[in-house]
């Protein structure tokens, strides 16, 4: 036993000692210290003689100390002792190496000619020519292979080699190709689609993959096709024509809705809104589930309330109360009645009513869940009256009921925004530390805006006057007071000019005046942003939104064009840099590849 337990130390320290001499190898070669790497590898090769890694990598060796003769000796002695075909590559390469192209050739072409007795070979023998960027003989092999053999699959293989070479056409055809028999790669593919095509329907890769899937769809009746043309259409923001794919998906797969839904609300938020509309319609028309079409009736006031003026409030009004009559106050119609009681606070301004509509709500026979979406609005109500204490007792509660999920991190941040609305920083600063490390990213990144908003300007002035406006500011906008918040941060703006929470002020009200489509106003805040406050920390926060607005709003894609590159070149490590590379791009009218 004690002899097994020696040999098997003894195994371990030579298997130890091999993967150390392999790592030094590696490092001397990338700081090319070849001699020492050599000798390392033919040391490695003397215990290990088939290892092909480690007999390429002292060819290479042999090639950077300019020792051709000795790289080609060495090949020809393993090709004469063993069949790897690959190894004609390399013995190939290193004629090349010489400019003796014919030899170099010959050997390229006995390499594939090995495929014809053994399809198998393609692979490291296409692998090898990828390797040394012999990008045509590897397309050979993977063809030549996929001829021999028609299932074995290259396709993503010749898509990559076609991506390198900028052959975008047969790029596209090749991942087609590949997912029709590999459909788990859609998403992978899509990902690789995406670093060519953006979002300008005219850019000129855009217009190939459209050519390429409306011919497959002509010739093939494979809902993959529909499914790609979707996806592309989706990137170029034309959602009426991804509806029409997902439209003949379903059609042939009446399975769910749920994509064509993803669509409306992608368009919606994207503010598309008459798209949106008519694909909720649609989903009303043929969907056989009433809470599918529950669903689509809300999604719809929603956009009705964000168009709407005040005179058209009766008739929203109506349109609520007919759909709880239709589908009735009970559990499952939670969300509607939540969104009827925000809807008589926010808008008609009636919250008597609305905290009645919830309190009846909190009677029926809820989920924990359920009856935390109703506290919240409830505390939301009592934040719009301004009675902050009665509001802070509901968010504690769903705190205190449904520790560590979502709608309770939901439910202390706004813990947090209360106790800063009303004027209490120490308690709102102490709750936003705690959800810096939410799991939910937009609750963690939310809360560091407001306790770095907070941190940054509570010393400032002993009294926190420009502090306590801002927050005045900031629930006037919570009460949907845009104008009446435009007009207090003006007073920060004239009375506290020296201090540092101006460009705050600026960037806040630049936001509400957009709000108002007073693009002018906002286009002169962003600009004393830029101009004034250009090492501060929402310099490249101005430059995107400004930049944003030349290019949606104001068609001055020039100047948008200037302000994104400002980004590119001096915020490189803004969260919009990837974002305003896009968008200048396309501005640029950049073929994305």
């Amino acid at each position: 036993m004690r002899f097994l337990f020696i040999i098997f130390f003894v195994f371990c320290f030579q298997a130890i000692a091999q993967d150390q001499d392999v790592i030094v190898a590696k490092e001397y070669f990338k700081n090319g210290e070849f001699e020492k790497a050599q000798i390392l590898y033919k040391k490695l090769i003397q215990k290990d003689p088939y290892n092909y890694n480690y007999l390429t990598q002292l060819v290479k060796t042999h090639q950077q100390l300019e020792q051709l003769d000795k790289a080609q000796e060495l090949l020809e002695l393993q090709i004469s002792r063993r069949n790897y075909p690959a190894l004609f590559v390399e013995l190939g390469y290193n004629f090349q190496l010489q400019n003796n192209l014919e030899e170099a050739n010959s050997n390229y072409n006995k390499a594939i000619e090995t495929i014809n007795s053994n399809v198998s070979y393609a692979y490291s023998v296409g692998r090898s020519f990828e390797d040394h960027s012999l990008l045509e003989q590897a397309i050979a092999t993977y063809e030549k292979a996929m001829e021999l053999k028609p299932d074995f699959n290259f396709n993503i293989q010749l898509a990559r080699i076609y991506g390198e070479q900028g052959n975008v056409e047969k790029m596209f055809s090749s991942y087609i190709n590949f997912i029709q028999s590999n459909e788990k790669y859609i998403p992978t593919i899509k990902n690789s689609f995406s670093e060519f095509v953006s979002e300008d329907k005219n850019n000129p890769n855009n217009k190939i993959l459209n050519k390429i899937l409306l011919k497959k769809i002509q010739e093939t009746p494979d809902l993959l096709f529909n499914d790609l043309l979707s996806w592309l259409y989706m990137q170029q923001k034309e959602y009426y024509k991804a509806f029409l794919q997902e439209k003949a998906i379903f059609k042939r797969n009446p399975e769910s809705l749920y994509r064509i839904e993803s669509v409306a609300l992608v368009a919606a938020s994207d503010k598309q809104d008459d798209i949106a509309k008519e694909i909720f319609e649609y989903i009303i028309e043929i969907a056989s589930d009433p809470g599918i079409t529950l669903k689509a009736h809300s999604n719809i006031l929603q956009i009705e309330i964000k168009n709407a003026q005040e005179k058209d409030y009766p008739d929203l009004n109506k349109k609520y109360l007919n759909l709880l009559e239709t589908y009735g106050r009970f559990p499952g119609t939670i969300d509607l009645q939540v969104d009827y009681a925000h809807f008589l606070a926010f808008n008609l301004r009636d919250t008597e009513q609305a905290s009645n509509v919830l309190k009846e709500s909190l009677k029926l026979n809820l989920s924990s869940h359920q009856e935390a979406k109703v506290k919240l609005e409830l505390g939301d109500i009592l934040v719009l009256q301004e009675k902050f204490n009665e509001a802070l007792i509901y968010y504690t509660q769903i705190q205190r009921n449904l520790k560590n999920s979502t709608i309770s991190q939901t439910a202390r941040f706004k813990v947090a925004k209360t106790s800063y609305y009303k004027g209490d920083f120490k308690w709102a600063e102490s709750q936003l530390n705690i959800l810096k490390t939410s799991t939910s990213q937009l609750i963690a990144n939310d809360a560091l805006d407001l306790k770095l908003l907070i941190s940054d300007n509570k010393f400032e002035d002993s009294t926190q006057t420009a502090l306590k406006l801002y927050a005045k500011a900031d629930l006037l906008e919570f009460q949907n007071k845009t104008k009446e918040a435009i007009i207090v941060l003006d007073k920060i703006l004239q009375a506290h000019k020296t201090e540092t929470i101006v460009d705050q002020a600026l960037f806040k009200q630049a936001y509400l005046f957009e709000r108002k489509k007073l693009y002018e106003k906002a286009e002169e805040n962003y600009k004393q942003i830029i101009a004034n406050y250009k090492e501060e920390i929402l310099a490249d926060d101005a430059l995107f939104y400004l930049a944003n607005l030349y290019k949606d709003i104001l068609d001055q894609p020039e100047k948008a064009k200037e302000l994104y590159e400002e980004i590119l070149f001096n915020h490189q490590d803004s969260i919009y840099f990837i974002e305003a590379r896009k968008n200048y791009r396309m501005l640029r009218g950049d073929a994305i590849n």
